[in-house]
């Protein structure tokens, strides 16, 4: 299993209250831009997609990859930051 970022980490290491997108593993400022301008401007947002998806990290990285334009390693990245955080608080 390849090691995480400290950003990783941190994100699933305490409460995602009113974190911005951003703050989610594989999501930058040029991702998270074009995030927020869809309506996906917290991370707890991006969240209730994820749960809507039902924690599929495959359909929720696809989701992510057409809404953002992100890359299959930083779609992967968000899904697996997500997943740990729901096997921790939900």
């Amino acid at each position: 299993m390849s090691t995480t970022s400290q950003k990783h980490r941190d994100f699933v290491a305490e409460p995602m209250g009113e974190k911005p997108v951003t703050a989610l593993s594989g999501i930058g400022d040029v991702l998270g831009g074009k995030l927020k301008v869809q309506g996906f401007d917290k991370a707890y947002v991006v969240l209730g997609q994820f749960l809507l998806l039902k924690k599929d990290a495959e359909m929720f990285s696809d989701w992510l990859k057409d809404a953002s334009g992100a890359n299959s390693r930083q779609a992967g990245t968000c899904a697996q930051c997500l997943k740990e955080w729901c096997d921790t608080f939900l």
